[in-house]
């Protein structure tokens, strides 16, 4: 239980470490390479460019555990913690539809992709793996929201503080 307890924390992190630390190595040895040895790479640039869309992807699904993505929360502040709650599980209730049908969806390119057996031009890799970058966050966002509309329920129950993320101001 412990280790599922610490993947369920920081999953998104490492994940996250780990897509990043590839994008910046990949990028740096590609731009030495093309600045000394005036040679660069096709896999390269496919590298980064895959990285990054995990990053993305990833990322989306991060802000919706920490509660980061972009809102706005003026009428919040005059509202008391159970019509807080009952907002906040309003939100993730349309977020979590919509990331649903988006996964459905996404997750269809992903069967198209692999029923013809496309590949990448460069690493020659099948392009479902690539491809999977945006199921896999919408899929992380659906497991993230049903924990949030968990955690909101059980603070509308109890008439605590819902949980608001972190303030970039106050």
């Amino acid at each position: 239980m412990h280790i599922l307890r610490t993947i369920d924390k920081n999953a998104e992190r490492w994940l996250l470490l780990t897509f990043y630390v590839m994008l910046v190595i990949t990028m740096a040895v590609e731009v030495i390479r093309r600045e000394l040895f005036a040679y660069s790479s096709i896999w390269g640039e496919e590298i980064v460019r895959y990285s990054f869309i995990y990053l993305a992807w990833i990322g989306a699904a991060a802000a919706v555990k920490e509660r980061a993505h972009i809102r706005i929360d003026v009428l919040m502040h005059y509202l008391g913690p159970r019509p807080k709650a009952l907002l906040y599980i309003f939100g993730d209730l349309v977020m979590f539809v919509v990331a649903i049908v988006a996964l459905y969806w996404s997750f269809e390119t992903v069967l198209v992709s692999a029923k013809f057996g496309s590949v990448s031009h460069g690493l020659r890799i099948s392009m479902v793996w690539f491809l999977m970058a945006v199921p896999a966050g919408f899929a992380l966002m659906v497991w993230r929201l049903l924990q949030s509309f968990l955690r909101d329920w059980r603070s509308l129950r109890d008439g605590t503080p819902v949980f608001e993320g972190d303030k970039l101001f106050d």
